[in-house]
């Protein structure tokens, strides 16, 4: 598939099949998301697949903050990736001080282009995602045990899809573009 079309085909999934996804195909998603560009390189953000099934629906009972969407996707879901970032990377001097103005805005920055990266190539691979923000963060750590400074950026479920979502309707891009 092209770039163009994977941008343009990728989809959020919320519904998966019962089939595993393979470490094979987790490592290559890794692999490639590690190519996304991060502040100065700092490379901070990190991944942990959750494939154990009571690790899983301790997430989702525990850590979604009663949401059940999200209960429902972590559950339906053969691996949920819980994406981390190393805390006090992006955005900072090495002296400790903050870049610019956006302060710690870098370090979700980074996120965001990594999940965007890892969820266009799963895509690319057949494999369908989506990218979930209601949760408790310090319930995800806790049930987790994320290395001590690292902060959870996303949860995104991954599986083999079990439906194909229709497209939402775009805004033109009259809306989006100021020219001056």
């Amino acid at each position: 598939m092209d770039v163009l079309e994977c941008i343009k085909g990728r989809r959020s999934v919320r519904k998966f099949t019962d089939e595993k996804v393979s470490q094979a195909d987790i490592e290559k998603l890794i692999d490639l998301s590690r190519f996304s560009p991060t502040w100065k390189n700092s490379q901070s953000v990190r991944y942990i697949a959750v494939t154990d099934e009571a690790l899983k629906a301790k997430i989702a009972d525990e850590a979604v903050m009663g949401f059940e969407g999200n209960k429902n996707i972590i559950n339906g879901a053969p691996v949920l990736i819980v994406e981390t970032t190393v805390d006090k990377r992006a955005g900072y001097e090495r002296d400790g001080s903050f870049s610019t103005s956006k302060e710690t805005h870098w370090q979700s920055f980074d996120a965001g282009i990594c999940a965007a990266t890892f969820c266009l190539a799963a895509h690319e691979a057949g494999l369908g995602t989506v990218i979930m923000g209601i949760y408790d963060e310090k319930k995800v750590i806790d049930i987790l045990g994320v290395p001590e400074g690292q902060s959870v950026s996303s949860l995104i479920a991954l599986g083999h899809p079990a439906e194909e979502p229709q497209a939402p309707k775009r805004k033109e891009v009259a809306d989006l573009l100021t020219v001056k």
